[in-house]
């Protein structure tokens, strides 16, 4: 896969309390990903980008939330792919060193 791809591929990180008792707890790491993205896709983009073991690796499609605005026309947000990450032992990820 080339460079271009990859960055395409992993959007960001997917930072909520969910995401962060995760990485505590077992090390494992969520990404907004692309809606095209494969699993063999992602997997690749993460060890290379992050130069990491990705030892597991599960990918969900999260449906838009439907909202209601004050004069009450409805709006839907988008849909988006997440992907859960679990890295080997003895690797992580820190965001705050990416430049």
């Amino acid at each position: 896969m080339n460079q271009k791809r990859m960055y395409s591929v992993i959007l960001g990180p997917h930072v909520s309390e969910k995401s962060t008792l995760m990485t505590e707890d077992s090390n494992q790491y969520a990404f907004k990903v692309a809606i095209d993205a494969t699993k063999p896709e992602i997997k690749e983009a993460v060890e290379s980008i992050f130069k990491v073991a990705v030892s597991d690796l599960q990918v969900l499609n999260v449906k838009g939330k439907t909202k209601r605005s004050a004069r009450g026309r409805m709006r839907r947000n988008s849909d988006w792919k997440k992907a859960y990450v679990r890295l080997e032992a003895g690797h992580e990820i820190d965001f705050a060193d990416i430049g």
